[in-house]
């Protein structure tokens, strides 16, 4: 049984994660910011953690890390804010989460980043080119750290029901894929530590999750 700290625990791929996770014998501690989430974070099967990327400190975050395995930050501003607020979230946010997960002892940390394509063929906005800046910038901070990391690049998320079936690999074309499968694609890398240090761009596709993480796996 893997104990899972997930910052962002309330977002769409979080939830999707814990209830994920507890069906597979996992603990997932959510961390959330709202009060009224509490009972259905804990009906998905979460353990709530109650704090704010905003308002943590490195040493407040790492204190409620203690004794994870795994961290998975699927946290995000998601446009709301604006600029300000995507660089404090998807930015410090994740430069907080990676220095009170080396001060609690966490080794493994798996970041929801950006696909690079997103959007491309369609006007984008400034905040649109701003978000996608601080994800770039957010990815190298963690590859430059020392911790047991993985990068997961999902395509445009769909609502849609996951069809376990996927397209992944180091650079891959841009598509959609559902957040159930997104969130399905992050408990295999759980459960497969192996698959480390390494970028994944994913998509709908063809093969089974299961089978199209293992080709990730260190010998």
């Amino acid at each position: 049984m893997a104990k899972v700290f997930i910052v962002g625990g309330a977002g769409k791929v979080g939830r999707r994660l814990t209830q994920q996770l507890s069906q597979r014998g996992h603990q997932a501690l959510a961390l959330y910011r709202n009060l009224e989430q509490t009972q259905e974070l804990q009906a998905l099967g979460a353990t709530p953690v109650l704090g704010s990327l905003l308002d943590l400190d490195t040493e407040g975050l790492s204190r409620l890390m203690v004794g994870s395995d795994a961290v998975v930050f699927s946290a995000g501003a998601g446009g709301k804010g604006g600029m300000e607020m995507t660089k404090a979230i998807d930015g410090f946010g994740l430069e907080l989460a990676v220095a009170a997960a080396r001060k609690a002892g966490v080794p493994r940390f798996l970041l929801v980043s950006a696909f690079p394509e997103t959007f491309r063929d369609k006007e984008v906005s400034e905040t649109f080119e701003n978000y996608m800046a601080i994800k770039k910038l957010a990815d190298v901070h963690l590859v430059e750290s020392d911790l047991d990391w993985v990068i997961l690049r999902p395509g445009t998320l769909l609502d849609t029901p996951g069809t376990g079936k996927v397209r992944t690999g180091l650079a891959i074309p841009y598509g959609d894929v559902p957040r159930d499968d997104v969130a399905a694609t992050l408990l295999e890398i759980i459960e497969r530590p192996a698959v480390s240090r390494v970028i994944v761009e994913l998509t709908q596709g063809d093969a089974p999750i299961s089978d199209s993480i293992r080709q990730f796996e260190h010998a």
